[in-house]
């Protein structure tokens, strides 16, 4: 990268930070005003309707033009945006992508106000799969599903990383249904690897998720300083959440029963408090104190320090494990490879590991022009060439034939475990209401974690009030 591109972006994010801030502001008084809608919505009946995609790519521009995504910061939005910069400009040299980022616990938010003033400073919205819902059902997003059908190989992609990325409705949580509309495509796949210490606890990693409890205790024990077990605890984003639902899957619980819209006696049953009480009472004294906030970079820190056994965190949140720079593990690649070992996670009673990874969805404010290239981007990223250049760069794909690829496999230590842990992956509730129902059981299990709560109550009061939301809105 050339010293006036890498000045240009460094400017840039400056830029956005301010930016960010002035769009809110703007926003927020369009939003108590009403906004503009042009866009259709849910008309009450819970059914999706909104702008569709042309089915072929309109004519490009070949003026200077700028591509936004908007994201949450970490690394992945990062490369992102020096993937498609030197990549996308080889075909399209007269767009630059610029992919802004927001905090993760403002994601949601940063761009559903936006979304709700009906003009949007971004062309592409980098979702989680459960915010689909509410973005179709209020007519936020593209319907590109005419789009997909002309100029995307569907066959090429596990069935339910499509559903999970794109589909909406989903009569089944990750059921791929052909006749069903699509409002997205993959942008990076993802989900929780086992980290731990090959030289404390074995070359071979616990097979079971009790093996796995017993194994960290008898590490922390043996090593005076080092914590059995590092995770997500915080109130923020889905953390708390995603690791118990984690736990309540791999002991055979489950979230509710969808065809019913039912969570209360579902979530909170015998196998959902065995797995609050084991995640509480078992997993909680294994780590450090004052961990009851961490997330992605602490549970990082954690392990490149030196202080946990074994760990969980997302995979594509795992690269800087790697890299002596950011280390005190070895002063090379390679000797923190000696030392750290990824793998997938154990099993129990079921052999569950949870969907991460976003699509990409095109907002339904974007000027024509930018849809346009948006369309095209997509198009272009989805390829089979251009996935496999993705995850030899450092990104997680999601196409079956990159997944299985040398340049996938071999790009990182952890990537085999993505592979494998495709055709387990549990998602949770895809339907609009998402963001109250994870904020319920964010909370309630990080009060639960840190001891202002009791578990089996933590457990009701997530059962109760999810399904209060539910019967309230409609949700389904």
């Amino acid at each position: 990268m050339s010293n006036a591109l890498r000045d240009r972006r460094s400017s840039r994010r400056g830029r956005t930070v301010r930016a960010a801030a002035a769009t809110t502001l703007a926003v927020l008084a369009l939003a108590a005003c009403g906004g503009d809608n042009d866009a259709d919505a849910d008309d009450g009946t819970g059914e999706a309707s909104g702008p569709a995609a042309p089915a072929t790519i309109p004519e490009l521009t070949d003026e200077p033009l700028d591509l936004s995504f908007i994201w949450f910061e970490w690394p992945p939005a990062q490369l992102l945006e020096d993937f498609a910069n030197a990549e996308y400009t080889k075909e399209r040299p007269n767009v630059t992508i610029n992919v802004n980022t927001v905090p993760n616990a403002n994601w949601h938010d940063a761009m559903f106000t936006q979304f709700a003033a009906r003009q949007t400073d971004f062309d592409i919205a980098v979702l989680d799969s459960q915010h689909i819902g509410e973005a179709v059902t209020n007519g936020n997003i593209l319907d590109i599903t005419d789009f997909i059908n002309e100029n995307i190989e569907t066959d090429a992609y596990d069935p339910y990383l499509l559903a999970a990325y794109g589909q909406y409705p989903q009569a089944e949580t990750g059921q791929r249904d052909e006749n069903a509309r699509m409002y997205g495509l993959p942008l990076l796949g993802d989900t929780w690897t086992m980290i731990y210490r090959k030289d404390l606890i074995g070359e071979e990693p616990p097979a079971t998720w009790d093996e796995m409890i017993d194994t960290a205790r008898q590490c922390q024990e043996d090593n005076p300083g080092v914590y059995g077990l590092a995770f997500h605890q915080a109130n923020g984003s889905d953390a708390a959440a995603v690791t118990y639902n984690t736990v309540n899957g791999v002991y055979g619980g489950n979230l509710w029963v969808q065809q019913e819209g039912r969570i209360d006696g579902v979530i909170n049953d015998e196998a959902g408090h065995r797995a609050m009480d084991i995640l509480v009472n078992e997993m909680k004294p294994l780590t450090a104190p004052g961990s009851g906030n961490w997330f992605l970079d602490e549970v990082n820190a954690a392990v490149a320090q030196g202080t946990a056994c074994i760990a969980f965190n997302w995979i594509a949140a795992s690269g800087g494990l790697i890299d002596p720079a950011q280390s005190t593990l070895g002063d090379t690649r390679e000797e923190i490879l000696d030392v750290l070992g990824f793998a997938t996670l154990p099993t129990q009673e079921t052999d569950t590991v949870p969907l991460g990874g976003m699509g990409m969805h095109i907002s339904a404010y974007a000027p024509e022009d930018r849809v346009a290239e948006a369309l095209n981007f997509m198009r272009w990223f989805e390829q089979e060439d251009i996935q496999k250049k993705w995850a030899a760069a450092g990104g997680v794909p999601s196409r079956t034939d990159a997944l299985e690829s040398p340049e996938f496999l071999e790009a990182g230590p952890f990537n085999q475990v993505y592979t494998d842990s495709v055709s387990r992956q549990r998602d949770m509730w895809n339907v609009p209401v998402y963001a109250r129902l994870i904020d319920i059981e964010n909370t309630n299990v990080n009060a639960a974690l840190n001891g202002a709560k009791d578990p089996e109550a933590a457990l009701n009061d997530i059962a109760r009030e999810q399904q209060s939301v539910l019967d309230g809105d409609g949700g389904l």
